[in-house]
């Protein structure tokens, strides 16, 4: 545990914006570290730095392994796009150890740091379980099971789940901010519809949606390591790296920058009132309350996305020119999600003619009329996963939307016994297209038409009963 902690006490003290500007000191040891003053405000912007480094790991991989970005030059996995993944690839390994770094980081502050600390307040320990309950809410989501503790018996998703829900109680309970604590609200309704408890998720998205435009974000530090490594890939790199499905081309980029690239770090929006709309909406529609969910999902457009920050955006250098496709449309194509789809515009932007319009926290092209116009359960569940997909672009979500889940990594396997054969194999549910057949589409020059090879929320609803997907109906 020292060896552990003494490498987390250099990543805390190395100076850093969004950390403080301490100096790195190799030398230090926990002992003579606890004894600094306000120990405890210098672990926790180590604990900030390394979500910020955590959502960098999560957000590139998983968005790869979905439907939403395509791997057209990076050195970044190609594999996921296929998807394959494999318990041996450094990626898997690397999530899974940013994942469990955090769950250290916020169990030691807990149990070490604030007992060190007299000056340690509610509200900071109140932070120390919201982000422990982070940790375990990633380690349900994306993986098979992941350890509970350092060479731990591999924990289920639904043990990690209720291990959130244990944390955020004590992190509501100890937090005095009204906004803070309805943050940690809605991930405690996300957390219940991971668990598939419907009811419970109900009462806590509906309390989370008395402030419609709650919002937390995540900052990044291009100065000092700790850079927005999705907006270096889909924006500042001189070479553009991943390009979206051409149906999702609206949505590009969601971080940018207009100034300095190190100066200019846009933040990730990782708990937001949309998801408490989303949820209830699903909620509503696995219960055939059918009305109810268009009236929430109609709401949800109307009182929020529309309040939402858009921003005119000179995206002119952009060629989805990485290389490993050549086929990408750059004008104002028309589109279709599938062979079988009608013909829709505004779906790819021309970026060269004129500034585009970015949404910068949450954009969808639903609109009121389609929702009125989905009047059985498939239809609307089709819209709550297709505004699902559209609203969390960029933000790591939709790997799990899709039912595809990471294997514990070889690295653990080889340094834990309790690692068992079950826990190597990825969750790649029988529906989901191989051979990157989730990025794929046809580009009809002549025809000036889009198409992509699958609309992968129809598939979706095709295979609603299968038990990886659609936590409410099965």
């Amino acid at each position: 545990m020292k060896t552990f902690i003494k490498t987390i006490i250099i990543g805390v003290t190395a100076g850093m914006t969004i950390l403080g500007c301490t100096k790195d000191n190799p030398n230090i040891t926990d002992d003579v570290y606890l004894t600094t003053t306000n120990v405890t405000t210098t672990w926790l912007t180590g604990m900030r730095r390394q979500m910020a480094l955590t959502m960098n790991q999560v957000i590139v991989n998983t968005e790869l392994v979905s439907d939403n970005y395509y791997n057209n030059r990076t050195l970044s996995s190609k594999l996921f796009d296929i998807p394959q993944i494999d318990n041996y690839d450094l990626d898997v390994n690397s999530i899974q150890s940013a994942i469990q770094r955090l769950r250290e980081l916020s169990e030691y502050g807990l149990s070490i740091v604030v007992a060190a600390d007299k000056t340690t307040t509610n509200v900071q320990r109140a932070e120390m379980y919201f982000i422990n309950a982070y940790s375990h809410i990633l380690s349900g989501e994306l993986f098979i099971g992941l350890p509970g503790a350092n060479k731990g018996e591999v924990l289920s998703p639904a043990t990690h789940y209720n291990l959130a829900i244990t944390a955020l109680d004590q992190a509501i309970a100890l937090q005095t901010d009204a906004t803070e604590k309805l943050a940690y609200t809605l991930l405690k309704a996300r957390v219940y519809y991971d668990m598939g408890n419907a009811a419970q998720a109900r009462i806590f998205a509906t309390a989370a949606m008395a402030n419609p435009l709650l919002l937390k974000q995540q900052v990044f530090d291009g100065q000092n390591g700790a850079s927005n490594d999705f907006q270096t890939y889909l924006f500042s790199s001189t070479t553009n790296e991943f390009a979206p499905l051409p149906r999702l081309d609206f949505l590009d980029p969601k971080y940018y920058n207009t100034g300095t690239i190190a100066l200019d770090q846009k933040p990730v929006s990782y708990i937001k009132s949309e998801e408490a709309y989303l949820i209830l909406a699903e909620v509503q529609v696995s219960a055939n309350e059918l009305t109810a969910a268009q009236t929430t999902l109609k709401n949800l457009l109307t009182d929020v996305v529309a309040k939402r920050l858009v921003i005119s955006l000179n995206d002119n250098k952009e060629t989805r020119n990485g290389g490993n496709r050549l086929d990408y449309p750059l004008t104002a194509v028309k589109v279709k999600f599938d062979a079988n789809d009608i013909e829709r515009t505004g779906y790819v932007l021309n970026r060269k003619t004129a500034n585009i319009n970015v949404s910068t926290i949450s954009g969808t092209l639903v609109t009121p009329a389609d929702i009125s116009s989905a009047t059985t359960q498939d239809a609307l569940l089709y819209l709550v996963y297709r505004m699902r997909q559209e609203i969390f672009i960029a933000e790591g979500r939709r790997m799990t939307d899709l039912g595809i889940r990471y294997p514990v990594s070889q690295t653990e396997q080889l340094n834990n016994p309790n690692v068992k054969t079950a826990d190597l194999v990825a969750q790649i549910p029988s529906f989901i297209p191989l051979n990157k057949g989730m990025d794929d589409f046809t580009n009809n020059t002549t025809t000036g038409v889009v198409t992509m090879k699958y609309d992968m929320n129809k598939i979706l609803i095709a295979n609603k009963t299968a038990k990886e997907i659609f936590p409410f109906i099965n």
